[in-house]
Formats: structure tokens, C-alpha cells, sequence
């Protein structure tokens, strides 16, 4: 409830009904009535109304199907070095459980994500950013 609002209602309404006169005498008391009882019981009833309706709902489950990212893994470092390193990951926890060796194929691909993670880490980027060349393309030149 805005100053503006309060100082509307109290001047135009209030002042000119003499039974809500004797209720609300001075623009003080109707601020501190207002701000003690009116804005938490409209909060409530807001937040039943929000509850209440369909709109809600509905807003909400059209914009999950309308977005690609619910379904498949969003681009970037999460596609680039989360999701391999946690396939990797549960690749070798497969092979120590069947009490199989790693592969050296697969302990370059555990450095190669190690690397990525640790330009994450110091705030770089991997994968194709708008005006840079791919983490690739950077490693190959070291």
C-alpha cells in the first residue's frame, strides 16, 4: 500500500462519509489501521486468490512444455562437462564393481574433463561462446 493510494482513499473517501469519520478520526489512525490490518489481510487474500485460480497452473505447465531445457540438457557446461564427466564417472564405478581395469582412453577423458572443470572453476568458459573459439580449439594451441 503506497503513500499515494493511503492519502487518496482517506482524502476523497473517508473524509466525505461521516460514518467511516467516526471510525478512522485522523489520516495517522487510518495509516496505522491500514498498515497493521489491511496489508496483511490483502496479502492473504492475494495469495488465495493466486492459489485459487487456474491461470496459474495453466502458465506454469505451458511454460514447461515450451521449453526445450526441461526435456534435454541446456548447452554449455553443463552439456560439456557435467553430464560426460558424471557418465564417465558411473562408466568406471561400473568397471571397479565387475572388478575391470580403466582404460588409458577413458583416464584422458577423465583429464580432459578435469581440465574443463578447472577453467570453470576460475571463471572461464567452455564449449562455443559468442566470439570465442571452443575449449578444443584453445587446448590444442598448449
Amino acid at each position: 500500500m503506497g503513500i499515494n493510494t493511503l492519502t487518496v482513499t482517506y482524502f476523497l473517501a473517508i473524509e466525505q462519509a461521516p460514518f467511516l469519520q467516526a471510525i478512522f478520526p485522523t489520516f495517522a489512525i487510518y495509516v496505522i489501521i491500514m498498515l497493521s490490518i489491511g496489508f496483511p489481510l490483502l496479502t492473504i487474500i492475494g495469495f488465495a486468490h493466486f492459489r485459487k485460480v487456474p491461470g496459474f497452473g495453466a502458465q506454469a505447465a505451458t511454460s514447461i512444455e515450451n521449453n526445450p531445457y526441461v526435456y534435454k540438457l541446456p548447452p554449455g557446461w553443463n552439456k560439456n562437462v557435467s553430464m560426460p564427466y558424471f557418465l564417465l564417472q558411473s562408466k568406471i564405478l561400473m568397471k571397479i564393481a565387475q572388478s575391470e581395469k580403466v582404460s588409458e582412453e577413458e583416464k584422458n577423458e577423465l583429464k580432459t574433463l578435469q581440465k574443463k572443470m578447472d577453467v570453470l572453476i576460475k571463471g572461464g568458459y567452455v564449449g562455443v561462446k559468442r566470439g570465442q573459439r571452443a575449449f578444443e580449439d584453445i587446448d590444442e594451441e598448449r
